[in-house]
Order: structure tokens, then C-alpha cells, then sequence
């Protein structure tokens, strides 16, 4: 299949998943629930992330 077919046969699929979540609530409840633990995810993440970098931190000064 070609770029344009995939692009047309994407923006359909596109199309009809907006009209899904536009007519059913019990999919946008979905989708408001998988963007809540994404948010929470990433949140876990940056937290533990900055946890680590301040461990690393406090490492390399008390060696100094």
C-alpha cells in the first residue's frame, strides 16, 4: 500500500474513532482514564528521576 493509502486509511480510522467517542460516554471515560494513569506514570517517573539525580548529587559532594 502507499504512503497516501496509509495516510487516508489513518485519517479514517481517525475519524471514526472521534465519532465513537463523541457518541458513546462509556469511551471517553476510557480515554479520561488512560490519560490519568499517564499523567500518574510520568509523574512516578519525574519524581523518582529527580529522586535519583539528588542521591547522585549528594554522592559526588561528600566524595569532593
Amino acid at each position: 500500500m502507499s504512503k497516501l493509502g496509509w495516510f487516508i486509511a489513518g485519517a479514517a480510522l481517525g475519524a471514526v474513532t472521534l465519532i465513537q467517542m463523541r457518541d458513546n460516554p462509556k469511551a471517553q471515560q476510557a480515554v479520561d482514564d488512560v490519560k490519568a494513569a499517564a499523567r500518574d506514570f510520568t509523574s512516578a517517573v519525574t519524581s523518582g528521576y529527580q529522586e535519583r539525580e539528588a542521591e547522585i548529587q549528594k554522592a559526588s559532594k561528600s566524595k569532593k
